[in-house]
């Protein structure tokens, strides 16, 4: 990465008003974290990691149906897991096809990252948007687990990143009436056989909004449909894809041809602790094989392999403990009697101040694969939003 894009600073940005004109045609925005993280490890020493993470979100609307979009993360890392092998070089990887990211830290126990995740330009006409650069492309239209999601999988139990990560790809995009549109998208790879494209249709018929995907994500030829609607107050959402790959990736064990299907339903219960409970399943037919959950960790994470069991389920509940505090618990099960169990608490000290608490637990039964390792973690994060 070129020096001077790490030491790239945004111009402060007059407030908005929303609902009025912007008085600048800058928008800057981010925030500043510090997080804690505590692992306890059954039958081994607990690890204890600081992270400090500052982000800038820079926008600019200066020209005439132009858009301009710059994301930058950095972070400082403190933790005794910088002494094991590759685990600094994990933290500083870049996915995309352009590495924009560098570490400019490196020391025993200490490393420093900075990352651009979002970089791109937009031109808008009255139907046709084009799009290029770093973004991210979110076709999800379930919120646990994504089978749609071609471009930006993540993991539910990522929570500290919130943004999710983004593609290098270039988009054009269609407007076709109300709720209506069609996508084009093209991400490059640095191996040729690895490019990845879809073309989706996104449409809504009686208050259901439908999609249509087909296409290649990596390897594998992909067809896949999904919709999301409201049943008596209730949001029903899934998704499905096939995947069908071309030829075996040496990184995975072998591959076959795979249906993956999410379905989701969540309820908001009126009264003033504004009760949340939602459940969801994910069903891959053909589940990659994995010995470990290091294993599985380190498997490249994509819409194939968003668990590593036929089924999984998951259940969430969350209500205001007050009007400034939020308990979230949620768990999830696999099919190998592997069980998550998590818990967080949202506290907000100011405006702009937050104050988050979250504890996860990974274990099941002795042959399960999270029980092989059983583990809880815990995190204590502070963060100031500008």
């Amino acid at each position: 990465m070129k020096a001077w894009a790490l030491l790239l600073l945004p111009t402060l940005a007059r407030a908005q008003i929303p609902g009025l004109t912007p008085q600048s045609p800058w928008e800057v925005s981010g925030y500043l974290k510090g997080m804690t993280t505590v692992t306890q490890p059954k039958g081994a020493p607990s690890l204890t990691e600081h992270l400090l993470h500052q982000r800038f979100d820079i926008e600019f609307r200066g020209l005439a149906q132009w858009q301009f979009n710059l994301g930058m993360r950095n972070r400082l890392l403190y933790s005794d897991n910088l002494s094991q092998p590759g685990y600094g070089d994990l933290i500083g990887a870049d996915p995309g096809y352009w590495d924009l990211s560098a570490n400019w830290l490196e020391r025993d126990t200490l490393q420093g990252t900075s990352s651009l995740d979002r970089l791109y330009a937009t031109w808008q006409g009255e139907q046709w948007q084009l799009r290029g650069g770093r973004f991210r492309i979110n076709w999800g239209m379930t919120t646990v687990w994504n089978p749609n999601d071609l471009f930006n999988v993540y993991s539910i139990y990522d929570f500290d990143y919130e943004e999710r990560p983004g593609s290098d790809a270039l988009m054009v995009s269609r407007q076709l009436g109300f709720a209506s549109e069609v996508n084009l998208v093209f991400s490059p790879d640095d191996d040729p056989d690895r490019h990845s494209y879809a073309l989706r249709y996104l449409f809504n018929i009686r208050g259901w909004d439908g999609q249509l995907l087909a296409g290649k994500s990596g390897l594998d030829h992909v067809a896949g449909l999904g919709f999301a609607t409201d049943i008596k107050g209730a949001g029903v959402r899934a998704e499905v894809s096939y995947f069908d790959p071309q030829q075996q990736d040496p990184q995975l064990p072998a591959m076959t041809s795979s249906w993956v299907t999410s379905l989701e339903s969540d309820y908001s219960f009126t009264g003033p602790r504004n009760l949340l409970a939602r459940l969801a399943l994910l069903h891959i037919s053909a589940p990659l094989p994995t010995a470990s959950a290091a294993e599985y960790l380190r498997l490249p994470l994509s819409a194939r392999t968003l668990s590593f069991t036929e089924f999984t389920a998951y259940g969430e509940l969350g209500w205001d403990l007050s009007a400034l505090t939020r308990l979230v618990l949620s768990t999830s099960y696999y099919d190998d009697e592997s069980l998550f169990y998590g818990a967080s608490l949202n506290h907000s000290l100011a405006d702009d101040w937050n104050l988050l608490g979250v504890i996860q637990r990974f274990d099941g039964g002795g042959d399960s694969l999270f029980g092989q390792s059983p583990a809880t973690l815990w995190y204590a994060q502070l963060r100031w939003s500008f």
